[in-house]
């Protein structure tokens, strides 16, 4: 049998697929309750055993109020390079040869950009979307379409790799907007209900049950910070990015991963519980990026025999193998074999608990841990400091970067470019998205003109595309070699 991979949901629609629907039964179906479905099945009478399922929940109602909120959020990458037979980038040395091997779209060097779509919530009537890092990381366009139909090219404001969550713009008002629920009141065995576009297939709903809460993926899906919420509800390719609910209509989570030996649905798939993604949206919205916190220790998990050497009646919390002699952990007094129990409150149970809590915290915040130390339970302070990683990943703006309506990325070059390119130009793309990716610009290209007018500054470039009007033809040089290119800017 094949080793259990985690699959990331975001993928091209797939061209067949087999939807099998079916419904769950739980206790927790609450009829009558605002913002919750309806029950299709009359409930027992009161005095039934507890415990006992008694009725089938209709979901309708909840569609009915939530589904507007979600998106299907459609992707086009960033054109790949390609090695040709032997490594040699494309055939021909006369001039000639060259001249249209740089030219041709994509050209013998370059795959053609490929296309993915994902899933999406509106989380703020003005536009504000969550979904998946994986969705758009990589993304030289992102178009959201809603429930009406309409479509919007998306800002992609921030991209946390190290959470899998990114925070994208639409230009809309208006918008119907999720609720948030609380996943500190899940329980194994509720129901969860998942709404996205598996393969494509817009607003699909799914249901199933919670399988499992504070699970961790060490798996190298570089989502070391999150413990996730394990559910059966059927997502599938297209799904990432979309929403998790309860059975009251609100968000507990943002379907991620699936674990699979196939790359589809086999019965495990995990969300990033809301509340986590919602610090992470909130760091994102204001600075574009993610500060974490770290206490400066190293910890394992505690298995019975370990929790007997330390006088623990049973095992718990996150066992400190290591402590950072320069750290904070080390000042405030804490040593390799104490027992973090809890963090502000917060009770750490599994020692991936810790990370996934403290990363939380504002760096330079105080945290107030419950240990366990020479076998008798305390508390101590630590000041937490920034988690040096490396830095979340600020998208560049669809549609309102250096470029314009053209969808350029752009920077200045220095006199000593210049020279090892071999131009007279100033201006290199480095980003290319909407109808310059279109027209079949890359980066690399150096812009040199403006419908027959030299340009050497963005301001140059914005002036004469704005005097242009509909007709754009920009002059591009790549390598040794210029042309045209007609640009439709709409």
């Amino acid at each position: 049998m094949g080793n259990i991979r985690t699959w990331s949901l975001a993928v091209i629609a797939g061209i067949f697929v087999m939807v099998v629907a079916h419904q769950r039964s739980n206790a927790d179906a609450r009829p009558g309750q605002s913002g919750a479905p309806t029950v299709a099945a009359a409930l027992a009478p009161a005095a039934a055993p507890a415990g006992r399922v008694t009725g089938l929940p209709d979901f309708s109602g909840l569609v009915a109020e939530a589904g507007g909120s979600v998106v299907n959020v459609s992707v086009t990458e960033k054109a790949q390079k390609i090695a040709g037979v032997n490594g040699q980038q494309g055939e021909g040395d006369d001039p000639l040869s060259q001249f249209f091997r740089r030219f041709q779209a994509p050209g013998p060097d370059r795959a053609p950009p490929s296309k993915g779509v994902g899933s999406g919530f509106i989380v703020s009537s003005d536009g504000y979307v969550l979904t998946n890092a994986h969705v758009v990381s990589d993304a030289s366009e992102v178009v959201v379409t809603l429930t009406d139909r309409r479509e919007f090219t998306a800002k992609v404001i921030g991209i946390d790799k190290a959470s899998d969550v990114a925070l994208i713009k639409i230009a809309a008002t208006g918008l119907p907007t999720v609720r948030f629920g609380d996943p500190a009141k899940l329980r194994p065995g509720q129901w969860a209900i998942a709404i996205g576009s598996p393969f494509g297939f817009e607003n699909s709903v799914t249901a199933g049950v919670i399988s499992g809460l504070g699970r961790p993926l060490i798996d190298g899906s570089n989502t070391n910070y999150v413990t996730f919420i394990q559910t059966d509800a059927a997502v599938n390719p297209g799904n990432s990015g979309g929403p998790l609910f309860n059975i009251d209509g609100e968000v507990i989570g943002i379907n991620s991963q699936i674990y699979s030996r196939t790359g589809g649905y086999m019965g495990v798939s995990f969300a990033i519980p809301i509340d986590f993604a919602l610090n992470v949206k909130d760091q994102l919205q204001k600075n574009g990026k993610v500060l974490r916190s770290r206490i400066g220790v190293s910890v394992q998990d505690i298995k019975q025999q370990l929790a007997l050497s330390f006088g623990l009646t049973t095992p718990h919390g996150a066992l400190i193998s290591s402590v950072d002699p320069t750290g904070p952990g080390e000042k405030a007094g804490l040593k390799a074999g104490d027992v973090i129990t809890s963090v502000n409150g917060r009770n750490v149970d599994h020692s991936w608990d810790l990370p996934a809590i403290v990363s939380q915290l504002p760096p330079g915040s105080q945290a107030r841990l419950g240990i366990w130390h020479d076998r008798k339970a305390t508390e101590v302070t630590v000041k937490t400091v920034l988690l040096e990683d490396s830095p979340g990943q600020v998208a560049r703006n669809s549609g309102e970067d250096s470029g314009g309506k053209l969808g350029l990325v752009l920077r200045s070059l220095q006199p000593n470019e210049q020279q090892e390119l071999h131009t007279k130009g100033r201006l290199l793309i480095e980003d290319v998205t909407g109808p310059a990716l279109a027209a079949g610009l890359q980066p690399g290209d150096v812009v040199l003109g403006v419908n027959g007018v030299r340009v050497a500054t963005v301001a140059d470039l914005k002036r004469e595309v704005a005097r242009a009007g509909h007709n754009v033809a920009l002059l591009v040089q790549r390598e040794d070699a210029q042309i045209y290119y007609p640009v439709d800017v709409g």
